[in-house]
């Protein structure tokens, strides 16, 4: 592979990574900072805070997962095909 091309999928690479620990970091810190403010909201009996820490971070954890294995696909792809049109 090209120097250029190896530097700008790495570029892609960490920036997305960079983007998705973000998502990760606000995901938990929200979950944890705003759980007083919720347990004023039930759902079923149950307090949001609950909900949240239980199933929303997970489902958010899960998306960020998938999106990170979908679009470094893409990526590895994109570098792969500009790499055999240089060559």
């Amino acid at each position: 592979m090209d120097k250029t091309i190896r530097r700008r999928h790495w570029q892609q690479t960490r920036r997305m990574t960079g983007w998705l620990l973000l998502l990760w970091l606000v995901t938990t810190f929200c979950a944890a900072f705003f759980a007083r403010e919720l347990n004023n909201l039930s759902i079923f009996g149950w307090p949001l805070s609950f909900y949240l820490a239980a199933q929303g971070a997970s489902l958010v954890y899960l998306a960020i997962i998938g999106f990170y294995a979908w679009r470094m696909r893409r990526l590895d792809q994109q570098a792969r095909a500009a790499a055999r049109a240089k060559s």
